[in-house]
């Protein structure tokens, strides 16, 4: 229920804070070299029930690029 309020600390919800440690986890696992985003995605579902969508507005709010 909380999940989705930012932390008053750095702004990130626990979303956002699983899909940045997930994909520094996968980076290192493929030595620095980028990681595809379906990879990341099924990553990420296996610490939070994520929908594919929500995933997507959460990572896009991560890089900046949003689209409207």
């Amino acid at each position: 229920m909380h999940d989705d309020i930012p932390d008053v600390r750095d702004g990130l919800t626990r979303l956002e804070r699983v899909i940045l440690f997930t994909l520094r986890e996968a980076q290192r696992e493929m030595k620095g070299r980028n990681v595809p985003t379906t990879m990341l995605y099924g990553r990420v579902c296996e610490i939070v029930p994520v929908s594919v969508e929500r995933f997507q507005r959460a990572l896009q709010r991560l890089t900046g690029n949003g689209w409207g």
